[in-house]
Protein backbone atom coordinates (compact mmCIF):
# COMPACT_ATOMS: atom_id res chain seq x y z
CA UNK A 1 0.00 0.00 0.00
CA UNK A 2 1.49 3.39 -0.83
CA UNK A 3 2.78 5.45 2.18
CA UNK A 4 -0.13 8.19 3.53
CA UNK A 5 0.85 11.71 2.95
CA UNK A 6 0.50 12.22 6.52
CA UNK A 7 2.97 11.57 9.57
CA UNK A 8 1.39 10.51 12.51
CA UNK A 9 2.69 10.24 16.30
CA UNK A 10 0.76 7.59 18.67
CA UNK A 11 1.21 8.75 22.02
CA UNK A 12 -0.15 6.01 24.23
CA UNK A 13 0.25 2.43 23.61
CA UNK A 14 -1.84 0.32 25.85
CA UNK A 15 -4.44 -2.00 24.57
CA UNK A 16 -6.55 0.68 22.58
CA UNK A 17 -3.34 2.35 21.44
CA UNK A 18 -1.40 -0.03 20.53
CA UNK A 19 -4.08 -1.75 18.18
CA UNK A 20 -4.80 1.44 16.69
CA UNK A 21 -1.07 1.97 16.27
CA UNK A 22 -0.12 -1.23 14.48
CA UNK A 23 -3.32 -0.43 11.85
CA UNK A 24 -2.16 2.76 10.96
CA UNK A 25 1.29 1.42 10.11
CA UNK A 26 -0.03 -1.04 8.34
CA UNK A 27 -2.20 1.22 6.25
CA UNK A 28 1.05 3.03 4.88
CA UNK A 29 1.03 5.86 7.74
CA UNK A 30 5.01 7.06 8.83
CA UNK A 31 4.36 6.34 12.91
CA UNK A 32 6.02 7.13 15.62
CA UNK A 33 5.28 5.95 19.35
CA UNK A 34 5.60 6.66 22.85
CA UNK A 35 4.87 4.66 25.65
CA UNK A 36 5.19 4.96 29.50
CA UNK A 37 6.73 1.06 29.05
CA UNK A 38 8.65 1.27 26.19
CA UNK A 39 8.17 -2.90 25.91
CA UNK A 40 4.91 -2.21 24.71
CA UNK A 41 6.04 -0.79 21.55
CA UNK A 42 8.49 -3.40 20.32
CA UNK A 43 6.62 -5.16 17.87
CA UNK A 44 5.37 -1.57 16.74
CA UNK A 45 9.12 -1.43 15.70
CA UNK A 46 9.14 -4.43 14.16
CA UNK A 47 6.64 -3.42 12.12
CA UNK A 48 7.84 0.15 10.69
CA UNK A 49 7.51 2.29 13.28
CA UNK A 50 9.55 4.58 15.09
CA UNK A 51 10.03 4.68 18.91
CA UNK A 52 10.34 7.78 21.02
CA UNK A 53 12.06 8.19 23.95
CA UNK A 54 9.54 11.01 25.06
CA UNK A 55 6.77 12.21 23.76
CA UNK A 56 8.19 15.37 22.78
CA UNK A 57 10.32 13.32 20.69
CA UNK A 58 7.57 11.36 19.33
CA UNK A 59 4.97 14.28 18.25
CA UNK A 60 8.28 16.47 16.85
CA UNK A 61 8.00 16.04 12.95
CA UNK A 62 3.79 14.70 13.27
CA UNK A 63 1.44 16.39 11.36
CA UNK A 64 -1.24 14.22 13.40
CA UNK A 65 -0.74 13.50 17.03
CA UNK A 66 -3.46 11.12 18.36
CA UNK A 67 -3.47 10.71 22.55
CA UNK A 68 -4.98 7.17 23.99
CA UNK A 69 -4.37 7.30 27.67
CA UNK A 70 -5.94 6.52 30.75
CA UNK A 71 -7.77 9.07 31.79
CA UNK A 72 -7.26 13.53 31.54
CA UNK A 73 -4.73 14.25 34.25
CA UNK A 74 -2.57 12.13 32.50
CA UNK A 75 -3.26 13.73 29.01
CA UNK A 76 -2.44 17.32 30.61
CA UNK A 77 0.54 16.05 32.19
CA UNK A 78 2.17 14.48 29.05
CA UNK A 79 1.04 17.46 27.53
CA UNK A 80 2.65 19.95 29.47
CA UNK A 81 5.22 18.55 32.23
CA UNK A 82 6.27 15.69 29.50
CA UNK A 83 6.90 18.60 27.04
CA UNK A 84 4.70 16.98 24.26
CA UNK A 85 2.48 20.17 23.28
CA UNK A 86 5.29 22.78 23.05
CA UNK A 87 7.22 20.15 20.68
CA UNK A 88 4.36 19.64 18.16
CA UNK A 89 5.13 21.11 14.76
CA UNK A 90 3.63 24.01 13.70
CA UNK A 91 -0.08 23.50 12.69
CA UNK A 92 -0.43 20.21 13.82
CA UNK A 93 -3.22 18.37 14.52
CA UNK A 94 -3.89 16.89 17.75
CA UNK A 95 -6.60 14.13 17.90
CA UNK A 96 -7.41 13.66 21.34
CA UNK A 97 -8.85 9.71 21.39
CA UNK A 98 -8.91 8.96 25.07
CA UNK A 99 -12.08 8.72 27.10
CA UNK A 100 -11.80 11.66 29.70
CA UNK A 101 -15.36 13.22 29.64
CA UNK A 102 -16.50 16.98 29.53
CA UNK A 103 -14.42 18.61 32.12
CA UNK A 104 -11.47 16.71 30.82
CA UNK A 105 -12.02 18.02 27.10
CA UNK A 106 -12.78 21.38 27.87
CA UNK A 107 -9.34 21.90 29.81
CA UNK A 108 -7.33 20.38 27.46
CA UNK A 109 -8.89 22.78 24.78
CA UNK A 110 -8.25 25.64 27.39
CA UNK A 111 -5.11 24.41 27.41
CA UNK A 112 -4.47 24.44 23.58
CA UNK A 113 -6.09 27.62 23.42
CA UNK A 114 -3.83 29.64 25.49
CA UNK A 115 -0.11 28.11 24.73
CA UNK A 116 -0.52 26.45 21.22
CA UNK A 117 -3.29 28.22 19.16
CA UNK A 118 -1.93 27.07 16.28
CA UNK A 119 -2.77 23.46 16.53
CA UNK A 120 -5.97 21.79 15.56
CA UNK A 121 -7.41 20.15 18.70
CA UNK A 122 -9.91 17.25 17.21
CA UNK A 123 -12.01 15.42 20.00
CA UNK A 124 -12.44 11.83 18.56
CA UNK A 125 -12.88 9.45 21.67
CA UNK A 126 -14.02 6.10 20.06
CA UNK A 127 -16.47 3.06 21.07
CA UNK A 128 -15.03 -0.35 21.13
CA UNK A 129 -12.34 -2.49 23.20
CA UNK A 130 -9.61 -4.54 22.67
CA UNK A 131 -11.18 -6.64 19.64
CA UNK A 132 -12.67 -4.21 17.90
CA UNK A 133 -9.77 -2.27 18.13
CA UNK A 134 -7.54 -5.02 16.53
CA UNK A 135 -9.58 -5.47 13.63
CA UNK A 136 -9.93 -1.60 12.86
CA UNK A 137 -13.75 -1.58 13.31
CA UNK A 138 -13.94 1.15 16.23
CA UNK A 139 -16.12 3.71 15.95
CA UNK A 140 -14.75 6.93 16.26
CA UNK A 141 -17.22 9.75 17.75
CA UNK A 142 -15.51 12.87 15.99
CA UNK A 143 -15.77 16.53 17.44
CA UNK A 144 -13.79 19.74 15.86
CA UNK A 145 -13.15 21.69 12.93
CA UNK A 146 -14.84 21.33 9.45
CA UNK A 147 -11.50 22.36 8.16
CA UNK A 148 -9.39 19.39 9.10
CA UNK A 149 -11.99 16.68 8.53
CA UNK A 150 -10.49 15.57 4.98
CA UNK A 151 -7.17 15.60 6.28
CA UNK A 152 -8.38 12.86 9.03
CA UNK A 153 -10.57 11.00 6.85
CA UNK A 154 -7.37 8.37 5.50
CA UNK A 155 -6.14 7.75 9.13
CA UNK A 156 -9.95 7.02 11.38
CA UNK A 157 -10.65 4.80 8.09
CA UNK A 158 -7.78 2.54 9.02
CA UNK A 159 -8.49 3.21 12.94
CA UNK A 160 -12.18 2.36 12.18
CA UNK A 161 -14.92 1.02 10.87
CA UNK A 162 -17.55 4.47 11.25
CA UNK A 163 -16.97 7.56 12.25
CA UNK A 164 -19.46 10.26 13.38
CA UNK A 165 -18.38 14.01 12.92
CA UNK A 166 -21.02 15.09 15.60
CA UNK A 167 -20.50 18.57 16.21
CA UNK A 168 -18.13 21.24 17.60
CA UNK A 169 -15.20 20.43 19.93
CA UNK A 170 -16.32 18.91 22.39
CA UNK A 171 -19.57 17.10 21.19
CA UNK A 172 -18.20 13.73 20.77
CA UNK A 173 -16.93 13.40 24.44
CA UNK A 174 -20.21 14.16 25.16
CA UNK A 175 -21.59 11.90 22.99
CA UNK A 176 -18.72 8.86 24.32
CA UNK A 177 -20.27 9.28 27.85
CA UNK A 178 -23.72 8.29 26.65
CA UNK A 179 -22.53 5.69 24.84
CA UNK A 180 -20.74 4.19 27.96
CA UNK A 181 -23.80 4.74 29.75
CA UNK A 182 -25.61 2.35 26.98
CA UNK A 183 -22.70 -0.16 27.32
CA UNK A 184 -22.22 -0.19 30.99
CA UNK A 185 -26.64 -0.26 31.65
CA UNK A 186 -26.03 -3.32 28.91
CA UNK A 187 -23.01 -4.94 30.55
CA UNK A 188 -24.95 -4.95 34.07
CA UNK A 189 -28.24 -6.31 32.69
CA UNK A 190 -25.79 -9.89 31.90
CA UNK A 191 -24.08 -9.56 34.88
CA UNK A 192 -27.03 -9.08 37.04
CA UNK A 193 -29.31 -11.48 35.74
CA UNK A 194 -27.00 -14.21 35.69
CA UNK A 195 -25.80 -13.65 39.22
CA UNK A 196 -29.58 -13.62 40.14
CA UNK A 197 -30.45 -16.85 38.17
CA UNK A 198 -27.46 -18.37 40.02
CA UNK A 199 -28.72 -17.23 43.55
CA UNK A 200 -31.67 -19.39 42.42
CA UNK A 201 -30.13 -22.33 41.41
CA UNK A 202 -30.48 -21.71 37.64
CA UNK A 203 -27.03 -22.49 35.59
CA UNK A 204 -25.73 -19.88 33.10
CA UNK A 205 -25.97 -22.56 30.51
CA UNK A 206 -29.54 -22.79 31.34
CA UNK A 207 -30.36 -19.06 30.72
CA UNK A 208 -27.88 -19.12 27.64
CA UNK A 209 -29.89 -21.79 26.06
CA UNK A 210 -33.30 -19.85 27.18
CA UNK A 211 -32.24 -16.39 25.48
CA UNK A 212 -30.51 -17.46 22.93
CA UNK A 213 -31.90 -15.92 19.16
CA UNK A 214 -33.94 -13.63 21.94
CA UNK A 215 -34.31 -10.19 20.63
CA UNK A 216 -33.64 -8.99 24.46
CA UNK A 217 -29.70 -9.99 23.35
CA UNK A 218 -27.58 -7.95 21.57
CA UNK A 219 -24.49 -9.50 19.49
CA UNK A 220 -22.27 -7.99 21.95
CA UNK A 221 -24.40 -9.24 25.03
CA UNK A 222 -24.39 -12.69 23.24
CA UNK A 223 -20.68 -13.14 23.06
CA UNK A 224 -20.56 -11.99 26.80
CA UNK A 225 -22.66 -14.56 27.59
CA UNK A 226 -20.58 -16.87 25.80
CA UNK A 227 -17.44 -15.77 27.19
CA UNK A 228 -18.97 -16.06 30.90
CA UNK A 229 -20.18 -19.63 30.34
CA UNK A 230 -15.83 -20.50 29.57
CA UNK A 231 -15.42 -18.65 32.55
CA UNK A 232 -13.60 -16.36 30.52
CA UNK A 233 -12.69 -13.35 32.30
CA UNK A 234 -9.67 -11.80 30.47
CA UNK A 235 -10.04 -8.35 29.74
CA UNK A 236 -11.80 -6.75 26.37
CA UNK A 237 -13.02 -4.10 28.95
CA UNK A 238 -11.30 -4.27 31.98
CA UNK A 239 -13.66 -3.03 34.88
CA UNK A 240 -11.24 -0.23 36.31
CA UNK A 241 -11.72 1.99 32.95
CA UNK A 242 -14.94 0.83 32.60
CA UNK A 243 -15.93 2.37 36.23
CA UNK A 244 -13.92 5.02 35.41
CA UNK A 245 -16.10 5.89 32.36
CA UNK A 246 -19.18 5.28 34.19
CA UNK A 247 -18.64 8.06 36.97
CA UNK A 248 -17.57 10.68 34.27
CA UNK A 249 -20.84 10.22 33.11
CA UNK A 250 -22.37 10.71 36.43
CA UNK A 251 -20.23 13.60 36.61
CA UNK A 252 -21.70 15.01 33.69
CA UNK A 253 -24.65 14.43 35.03
CA UNK A 254 -24.20 16.66 37.82
CA UNK A 255 -27.77 16.47 39.79
CA UNK A 256 -28.33 13.75 41.17
CA UNK A 257 -30.97 11.80 38.96
CA UNK A 258 -29.20 9.16 37.47
CA UNK A 259 -29.34 7.17 40.16
CA UNK A 260 -29.30 3.77 38.17
CA UNK A 261 -25.32 4.75 37.20
CA UNK A 262 -24.51 5.55 40.61
CA UNK A 263 -26.25 2.49 41.88
CA UNK A 264 -24.10 0.36 39.00
CA UNK A 265 -21.12 2.27 40.23
CA UNK A 266 -20.75 1.42 43.99
CA UNK A 267 -21.74 -2.32 43.03
CA UNK A 268 -18.61 -2.51 40.54
CA UNK A 269 -17.11 0.01 42.99
CA UNK A 270 -17.18 -3.05 45.36
CA UNK A 271 -16.19 -6.10 42.62
CA UNK A 272 -13.26 -3.56 42.09
CA UNK A 273 -12.28 -4.04 45.69
CA UNK A 274 -11.96 -7.65 45.59
CA UNK A 275 -9.46 -7.51 43.19
CA UNK A 276 -11.30 -7.69 39.74
CA UNK A 277 -10.17 -3.80 38.56
CA UNK A 278 -8.00 -6.09 35.63
CA UNK A 279 -10.47 -8.51 34.18
CA UNK A 280 -13.56 -7.82 31.91
CA UNK A 281 -16.28 -5.84 32.89
CA UNK A 282 -18.11 -9.38 33.19
CA UNK A 283 -16.57 -10.26 35.93
CA UNK A 284 -19.36 -9.09 37.97
CA UNK A 285 -21.69 -11.73 37.21
CA UNK A 286 -18.69 -14.02 38.51
CA UNK A 287 -18.41 -11.34 41.78
CA UNK A 288 -21.67 -11.41 42.39
CA UNK A 289 -22.69 -14.87 42.53
CA UNK A 290 -19.62 -15.69 45.12
CA UNK A 291 -20.99 -16.80 48.75
CA UNK A 292 -20.66 -13.82 51.18
CA UNK A 293 -18.48 -13.97 53.36
CA UNK A 294 -19.85 -14.97 57.13
CA UNK A 295 -18.23 -11.59 59.75
CA UNK A 296 -17.92 -13.86 62.55
CA UNK A 297 -18.11 -10.81 65.20
CA UNK A 298 -21.49 -9.80 64.21
CA UNK A 299 -22.93 -13.43 63.81
CA UNK A 300 -21.40 -14.49 67.72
Amino acid sequence: MAPAKETVAFVGIGTMGHAMATNAVRAGFTTTTWNRTRGATEDLAALGAEVADTPADAVGQATIVVTMLSDADVVLAIAREHGMLAAMADGAIWVQMSTIGVEGIEAISALVASQRPDVTLVDAPVSGSKVPAQRGELTIFASGPERVRARLGPLFDALGQRTVWVGPLGAGSRLKLAANAWLALAAEAVTTSLALAHQLGIETDTVIGALHDSPLVSPWQAAKLQRISQGDYSAQFALSPALKDVRLAIEAGDDGRFVALEGLAKEWQRVLDQGFGDQDVTVVAHALARPRRVDLDRSS
